[in-house]
């Protein structure tokens, strides 16, 4: 090869400057060689694969190209299933690389609070322009006045049901109790169409169910001092009427669904009522003459939701929360909070949300009273979902304990192992000296 000098080398850079400011793409072929512009930053964004595909549409043929125009960025837009996101984040955070934003659920982000990056300047942003954030959303991202995670949105758990097979049970509105329910399921389960439940490991509707029901009975994991107290006559009750309910009236293979199962087996026309987000009722006017009743007529226009029934303590309600976490591994800290403004910004979250046809509920309270929720009554439940939601740990903080307990399916699988034949005692008595592990009370 031929030796370069500084000399030679000062020469041709020089030169090639020369051309570049006289002759254009002449001066850049002048020079033989091309010029070096700065290295565009790519925001690698972990998200999950949607249930509502239009909302993944929309990032990903509207939003995210304007984004990049915009900002000046690439966007690596990654999908997967959602059980898979806190596997990535936690193999992230143990390497030291990953996506730069990555979506979780629930309180999910407080167990991994010390190695996020402080999202408080673009989450202020938002509550000031948009209004105050429901108590939900405070708790699952934030501790202390600070947000470790961008509240995304929630998405509302609602009972969607068969009005007309309800109707055929002598109800013309959904049951208020849990007795009630367990009745009208109990019959339509003898006509061949039960009530459909997840109860399997997923983030979903297996604890969207299982929480609001234990404190109905009065059952809490902890008190509002953070002390373990589940092993009470309240959460046998709970066990106990679950026990017997889910073989009266429960299609009795809900152990073994995940988030997705009951989404199809409504579709099908097999259960009459199951606990999920809006998603399939959006799915059934997506495909109006796909799905269809018995007597062949749109299965949209048999869905109605309504909120899950009240126990002997109260009615109560859980649902499952998205939102976005930074960890502090990133190099792209500007560019994923510029495309966090970007995303929230009222005109461009505005057509998410809408996307959605209200499988989203935002989280800050401005949204309530959005055209959308009028449009459709069938959707209008989920306008106040915000309002109703507790966070798990409740009455407690929803802090890492807490979200240790939600991720290991703890109170799920308690209900589970009495379903499969444990003694309720014996099923709340385990569950309450693994929850005293994590919570050491």
């Amino acid at each position: 090869m031929a030796r370069v000098t500084r000399r030679k080398f000062l020469k041709v850079s020089g030169a090639g400057t020369l051309a570049l400011k006289a002759g254009g793409m002449a001066g850049i072929l002048a020079t033989g060689r091309a010029p070096a512009y700065a290295q565009t930053t790519t925001v690698h964004w972990l998200r999950w694969n949607d249930f509502v595909p239009a909302c993944d549409q929309l990032m990903r043929q509207k939003l995210l190209p304007e984004a990049e125009k915009s900002l000046g960025i690439k966007v690596n837009y990654e999908t997967v299933n959602g059980n898979d996101l806190q596997p990535r984040i936690t193999a992230g955070i143990q390497s030291g690389a990953g996506p730069d934003l990555i979506m979780l659920f629930n309180n999910h982000p407080h167990l991994y609070k010390a190695s996020l990056v402080d999202l408080t300047d673009v989450a202020e942003e938002v509550s000031k322009a948009q209004g105050a954030y429901y108590k939900i959303s405070v708790g699952n991202c934030s501790s202390g006045g600070k947000y470790f995670s961008m509240p995304m949105a929630m998405i509302g758990a609602m009972n969607a049901y068969r009005k007309s097979l309800f109707a055929e049970v002598g109800l013309n509105a959904f049951p208020k109790t849990w007795d009630e329910y367990r009745d009208a399921g109990k019959k339509l389960k003898a006509k061949g169409t039960p009530i459909g439940q997840s109860l399997g490991q997923s983030f979903g509707d297996p604890p969207t169910f299982v929480y609001p029901l234990l404190w109905s009975f009065g059952s809490t994991e902890i008190d509002d001092k953070g002390k373990v107290v589940l092993n009470s006559k309240e959460t046998v009750e709970a066990v106990k009427w679950m026990v017997g309910a889910w073989k009266d009236a429960f299609d009795e293979g809900g152990l073994a669904w995940d988030d997705a199962s009951n989404n199809r087996a409504f579709l099908a026309g097999t259960i009459c009522s199951t606990l999920n987000g809006a998603s399939i009722y959006i799915e059934s006017v997506r495909k109006a003459d796909q799905y269809k009743t018995a007597d062949g007529k749109p299965l949209k226009d048999d869905i109605l939701h309504a909120p899950l029934p009240g126990g002997p303590k109260g009615q109560f309600g859980m649902h499952t929360y998205t939102s976005h976490v930074m960890p502090s591994y990133t190099k792209n800290e500007k560019a994923a909070k510029d495309l966090l403004r970007f995303i929230h910004t009222k005109e461009n979250y505005d057509q998410w949300f809408t996307t959605g046809q209200g499988f989203y509920t935002p989280g800050t309270s401005s949204w309530e009273t959005h055209a959308m929720w009028k449009q459709n009554p069938v959707m209008e439940p989920f306008a106040v979902a915000g309002k109703q939601g507790l966070t798990p740990g409740y009455p407690g903080e929803p802090n890492a304990k807490a979200a240790e307990v939600l991720t290991k399916y703890l109170l799920g699988n308690m209900v589970g192992a009495a379903i499969k034949g444990q003694k309720a005692e014996d099923a709340v008595a385990a569950c309450d000296g693994e929850l005293k592990k994590i919570y050491g009370a």
